[in-house]
C-alpha cells in the first residue's frame, strides 16, 4: 500500500469530528503560504483573509453574509487552534457515541452562527462598544455548543481532569463564569461568541428532551444549498411495462380443416398407426400452424 492509498484509507476511517479538525488545521496552514505571496506582491497582509473573516459590522455581513460560517475555520495562532482542536476532540468523542453525525454537525455549526450573531449584536447594543468595529476568527463558539450540549445531556458523567474527576455540569459552568468573568479584560466579542454557541448547546437539548430537534430546519437548508450544486440529470427515464409481441396466429383453411377432421375420424375408429407417414406428417404441419 503506497502513501497515497494509505492516506486516503486514514482518510475514510475518520469519524465527523476527526475531518472537521482537520479541515481546521488545513485553513490554518494555508493562510501561511498566502501571507508569504501577498508579502512578496507588497499586498496588504489583509486582503486575503478579510473575505472570510466576521466583523461586527451588519453592512459588512450584507454583503459577505458567508462569513458567518466561514470565521470558524480561521485561527490566529497555533495555540488559539491547538485548544480549540482538543477541546473538540474531547467533546465530540462523548457526543458521537450517543448521537449520529448530522446532530454533531447541526450543533457545531448553530453554535457557530449563533455565537456570530451575538458577537455582531451586542456591538451594535452595548455602549461599551460604540464606534468600534472589530473583527472576529475561531471555532470556540462552535466548540463551545458542542460542550455544552454535552455538559447539559449528561451533566453527572465524570471526565478526568489532569489529577481528578469532575462532573461535565461543574466543568462547563466553569467554562461559562471563565467566559462571563473575562469579558471586560479584553477580546469581549470572542467571550461573548461563546456565550451564544454555548446557550445554543443547552437550549439544543432542552428543546430535544421535549421531542423537538432545532437543528432539522438548519439541516434541510444546507440540504437544499447543497443540491444546487449536485448534478442532475436532465434526461429523464420512464419506464413502461412492455408485453412480449407473439405473431398472430394462422388459422387452418376450410380444406385443411376438413382433412383434419377426417384423419381425427380415422384415428378414433383404427388408432393413430393406421396413419400414413403423410398423414402423420400433415397433421404434424396443421398443429404448430396453431400454436
Amino acid at each position: 500500500m503506497n502513501f497515497q492509498e494509505q492516506l486516503r484509507y486514514r482518510l475514510q476511517q475518520m469519524n465527523s469530528a476527526e475531518k472537521l479538525i482537520l479541515i481546521n488545521i488545513v485553513c490554518f496552514i494555508l493562510p501561511l503560504f498566502a501571507r508569504t505571496l501577498l508579502y512578496l506582491f507588497a499586498l496588504p497582509q489583509g486582503f486575503f483573509l478579510g473575505w472570510f473573516e466576521l466583523t461586527a459590522d451588519w453592512s459588512d455581513l450584507l454583503f459577505k453574509p458567508w462569513t458567518l460560517i466561514t470565521y470558524s475555520f480561521i485561527h490566529t495562532g497555533f495555540f488559539h487552534l491547538f485548544w480549540n482542536m482538543y477541546l473538540l476532540f474531547f467533546a465530540s468523542r462523548l457526543m458521537l457515541n450517543l448521537f449520529n453525525e448530522k446532530t454533531f454537525f447541526n450543533v457545531y455549526f448553530l453554535g457557530v452562527l449563533l455565537g456570530g450573531l451575538t458577537f455582531i449584536l451586542s456591538y451594535s447594543v452595548f455602549p461599551a462598544f460604540q464606534d468600534i468595529s472589530p473583527i472576529m476568527v475561531g471555532a470556540s463558539a462552535g466548540v463551545m455548543a458542542v460542550f455544552i450540549f454535552m455538559a447539559t445531556y449528561s451533566p453527572d458523567l465524570e471526565v478526568r481532569l489532569i489529577f481528578f474527576n469532575i462532573k461535565l455540569r461543574y466543568l462547563g459552568l466553569a467554562f461559562v463564569l471563565i467566559d462571563v468573568i473575562q469579558i471586560p479584560y479584553g477580546n469581549a466579542g470572542g467571550h461573548l461568541a461563546h456565550l451564544g454557541g454555548a446557550a445554543l448547546g443547552y437550549f439544543y437539548v432542552r428543546r430535544l428532551a421535549q421531542g423537538v430537534d432545532i437543528g432539522t430546519p438548519f439541516e434541510n437548508l444546507v440540504n437544499r444549498f447543497l443540491n444546487l450544486f449536485s448534478k442532475q440529470s436532465k434526461l429523464k427515464t420512464v419506464y413502461r411495462k412492455t408485453t412480449k409481441s407473439t405473431p398472430p396466429k394462422t388459422t387452418n383453411t376450410d380444406e385443411d380443416q376438413k382433412r383434419i377432421d377426417a384423419i381425427l375420424d380415422k384415428i378414433s375408429k383404427s388408432g393413430y398407426d393406421s396413419l400414413s407417414q403423410k398423414e402423420k406428417d400433415f397433421l404434424f404441419q396443421a398443429g404448430k400452424k396453431n400454436q
